[in-house]
């Protein structure tokens, strides 16, 4: 019997086996949706949020969360609890891409009881700049404007908060 048969007859080999290749592929599709997102120096982001407060990237000793979300993706929806949990201690610059109109905003954040600081991006203006096409996108930028992480879907507020510490050490 070749070692191949050997190690398909064997149960835990097998499963160790597909453990590895869906670990393979799940890294490739992640390095594949961050591909054209920007690295290094963040790019500007100074805008007027939805709240009429002015948003801008860079300003603080601290890191910042910036988040890119649209009302219309289910994974954002699962997410949003914990970018405004975050908010709450953490600066964080949400942007709302090709969402509508500013009053369409409001009403979803009226409507799923949100309060973020939002910047309306309903051309993807913005979007393009940071290289953002899929939703959702976090980056974490520390506080000299380095973009220090990135990511495209879904992610665990503890996962966030880990690496907005990781960016302020």
């Amino acid at each position: 019997m070749s070692t191949w048969s050997r190690m398909w007859a064997n149960k835990w080999a097998r499963r160790a086996l597909m453990a590895v290749m869906l670990l393979i592929l799940f890294l490739g599709v992640r390095a594949w949706q961050q591909r054209v997102l920007v690295q290094g120096t963040a790019p500007s982001l100074s805008a007027s949020a939805l709240s009429g407060d002015y948003l801008v990237l860079g300003v603080g000793r601290k890191p910042t969360l910036v988040y890119f979300w649209a009302s219309w993706c289910g994974v954002c929806r699962l997410k949003e609890g914990s970018v405004e949990s975050i908010a709450r201690d953490h600066k964080v610059i949400s942007v709302a891409l090709t969402s509508g109109d500013d009053a369409e905003v409001r009403r979803y954040l009226a409507s799923r009881g949100l309060k973020l600081p939002v910047i309306n991006d309903p051309d993807g203006k913005i979007s393009n700049q940071w290289g953002v096409r899929a939703t959702p996108t976090s980056f974490i930028v520390d506080a000299r404007n380095r973009i220090r992480f990135r990511e495209v879907g879904f992610s665990t507020e503890w996962g966030l908060r880990f690496r907005l510490w990781l960016a302020g050490l």
